[in-house]
């Protein structure tokens, strides 16, 4: 039995770049939800797995990069919860594996490589059907976990927050977590995603297109941040490094820097730049 820490942990942090603008900020600690499914990546899966479960299926397929923290995230949850699972991975194989890939073999993962070209029309049916005839039946997962499933897991962060908030901010790298964060948002509350992808604007559209899934309609309480991506998806500056590491000095944390660290650095340059009303307060999301 896995044992998860719900509700995660909200804590206010004192921080003089966001309290010098009259801002509170909390951090929403979805990353110790689980040590191997934290954040966003359990809240996407959970449903999922219950609707893998109810099929009868015993095989888990999902996709992602070589850094994926969803391909990681999928294999723990095989292990979890008893399913085989396969891992299909953009791009050429590596070896040696990097600590993702090899976190996700040592977990049973199956893994298998798809070249670029094919790899942009992975939703296309002869795709799916390729890989059915391939590998069996299997229960799909989407890249980064975000169907409607995982919208209807993330909008239930927003009910464990017990302070009264003005703005929620996550990281956006498939649109999932944002996507349900919205739709629990009462009025006049509002919710920034931060792209950690270089040309991010495709997310609006996505994020979108979960909403009309999921919740019927596409809320306007939303809206996505593309300036800090850091160069892109797995990249990273000596500036975000430097950024990371007084963070972790200032509060003890240290924050992954494929995604939370680009969304708070975006935060307190926002914050720098007066595009929070003096009184607000906010809540960035720890995914993990």
């Amino acid at each position: 039995m896995i044992s998860l820490q719900l509700p995660s942990p909200l804590v206010e942090i004192r921080d003089a770049r966001v309290e010098s603008r009259g801002l509170r900020l909390y951090l929403k600690r979805d990353d110790l939800i689980h040590a191997e499914l934290p954040g966003n990546k359990w809240r996407k899966l959970k449903y999922n797995i219950g609707a893998a479960q109810d099929q009868g299926m015993s095989t888990l397929l999902t996709f992602g990069g070589a850094y994926s923290n969803h391909i990681r995230a999928t294999a723990a949850a095989g292990h979890y919860f008893g399913f085989n699972t396969i891992g299909v991975i953009r791009g050429e194989e590596h070896l040696r594996l990097n600590s993702t890939l090899r976190y996700a073999t040592n977990h049973g993962m199956r893994l298998t490589y798809m070249d670029r070209r094919t790899y942009r029309e992975k939703t296309d049916p002869s795709v799916i059907a390729d890989l059915r005839a391939h590998f069996g039946n299997f229960y799909l997962v989407p890249e980064g976990g975000s169907n409607a499933l995982a919208v209807k897991g993330c909008k239930e962060l927003v009910g464990e927050i017990d302070v009264d908030f003005d703005v929620i901010c996550c990281p956006c790298g498939t649109g999932g977590t944002l996507a349900g964060i919205s739709a629990a948002l009462r009025q006049g509350q509002c919710a920034v995603g931060f792209s950690a992808l270089r040309g991010g604007t495709f997310l609006v559209d996505d994020v979108a297109e979960l909403q009309r899934q999921s919740v019927g309609t596409v809320l306007d309480n939303w809206s996505i941040e593309v300036e800090f991506h850091f160069g892109g998806f797995a990249r990273h500056t000596l500036q975000l490094d430097e950024f990371i590491s007084s963070f972790a000095q200032l509060h003890g944390i240290t924050l992954d820097w494929v995604y939370v660290a680009k969304m708070m650095y975006g935060i307190f340059a926002l914050a720098d730049r007066g595009a929070f009303n003096p009184g607000k307060r906010i809540v960035a999301v720890i995914t993990g």
